[in-house]
Order: C-alpha cells, then sequence, then structure tokens
C-alpha cells in the first residue's frame, strides 16, 4: 500500500497539465486512509489555514475494531515547485483508545491488551498537491507514547483527499470585514463620548 500511494502521488503530480492552477484554501475537509505494521485505518481530516505557510489539522481516524485515535496538529508549509505543490512539517498532541502489545522475554510471549486509554505526541511530514477545489496529501506520521500503551513508537503511512470548503482570498476577505466593523463600531464609541464631553466611567 506503500508504494502505491507513493506511485499513484506522484503519477497524479507529473500529469498535471501546466495550465491548471490551484486555489489556496483556507479549510479544507476530507478523507484519510492510513496504513502502519498494526493495521489499516480511515478518518476524517479537517485542515485550517492560520497564517500564509501554518495550518492547523485535526484528524480522527479509526480501524473501527480496537484502535481509535485523534491528533491536533499544527503545520508549516513550504513550496516547492510552486503555491500548489509543497512540503509540511508538524507536531500536535494525540489522544486515543488502543490496543498494547507487551514483550515477556521470560516466557517468549506477547500479552495483548485493548481498550487502553493512550496519550502522545504525533509528529508528521507530507507532500501535498492543491488542485482546483481538491487537497491531496502523502504523509508519514509517527507517535510517541506518552502515557497508555506498552509500545514507545509507532509509526503510519497516510493518504489524504480534501475538498475546499473555504478558499485563502475568502478566508482573507472575511478577516478584512471583521477588523473593518471592528474599527467602526470603536469609531461610533469614541464619538459618543465625544459628543458627551465626558470620559467613560471606570
Amino acid at each position: 500500500m506503500k508504494k502505491a500511494a507513493l506511485f499513484l502521488f506522484f503519477a497524479a503530480i507529473i500529469s498535471l497539465p501546466s495550465s491548471v492552477k490551484a486555489q489556496r484554501y483556507g479549510t479544507a475537509l476530507g478523507l484519510r486512509v492510513g496504513n502502519s505494521d498494526l493495521n489499516r485505518t480511515m478518518g476524517l481530516t479537517l485542515e485550517q489555514r492560520i497564517q500564509k505557510r501554518i495550518s492547523a489539522e485535526l484528524i480522527l481516524q479509526s480501524d473501527f475494531s480496537r484502535n481509535t485515535t485523534f491528533s491536533a496538529l499544527a503545520k508549516f508549509h513550504r513550496p516547492i515547485i510552486s503555491k500548489r505543490f509543497n512540503y509540511y512539517l508538524g507536531a500536535g498532541p494525540a489522544f486515543g483508545n488502543e490496543e498494547s502489545f507487551q514483550k515477556i522475554p521470560e516466557t517468549r510471549q506477547i500479552v495483548l491488551t485493548y481498550g487502553n486509554s493512550t496519550f502522545g505526541l504525533d509528529m508528521i511530514a507530507g507532500l501535498e498537491l492543491t488542485v482546483a477545489n481538491a487537497v491531496i496529501s502523502l504523509d508519514y506520521k509517527p507517535n510517541i507514547n506518552i502515557a497508555g500503551r506498552e509500545e514507545f513508537f509507532r509509526g503510519q503511512v497516510g493518504i489524504s483527499a480534501r475538498t475546499v470548503l473555504v478558499k485563502s482570498k475568502e478566508q482573507k476577505k472575511r478577516a478584512k470585514q471583521r477588523q473593518k466593523a471592528r474599527k467602526a463600531n470603536s469609531s461610533e464609541k469614541s464619538s459618543f463620548w465625544e459628543k458627551l464631553k465626558i470620559g467613560p466611567a471606570y
């Protein structure tokens, strides 16, 4: 699956016509499929652009059996070829309900437990391609366990497909409108006190 995901991702990039233009997204929602040595998961991914090169991503994924996790990641983006193709690095807290494997050297046994409430740190590194209203990404997401699980480290390869809900231009426009409204409101208050020729009571 890892090799197939890599092949499909880079094939999509190579096959893109040069005339296709991408829209910078403000908010994007979609599906993420993950694969590791332990299991395969499917879930939701929501990404929100915070600044020009910084975004926040929420990932809820499950194997619909013994493992369900939630991650909140802050990501830094940097373009590679153009604005539509970039790499990103990020990290953030992760919570879950997972299975755990404990090795017992004396008896050469592995004890499996499930239903463990876990807490840890997720890191992420990946490539992202934005075409029209679609955002496709391929990532590697390692997890460092802090509490609730025996294994200290787990790694996962994931591929995500999101649709753009709010474009970057629209997000900037709304932010400017809110800022303009706050200034107008502040100006109205100042004008009110000036007309009364008194200062506000403290």
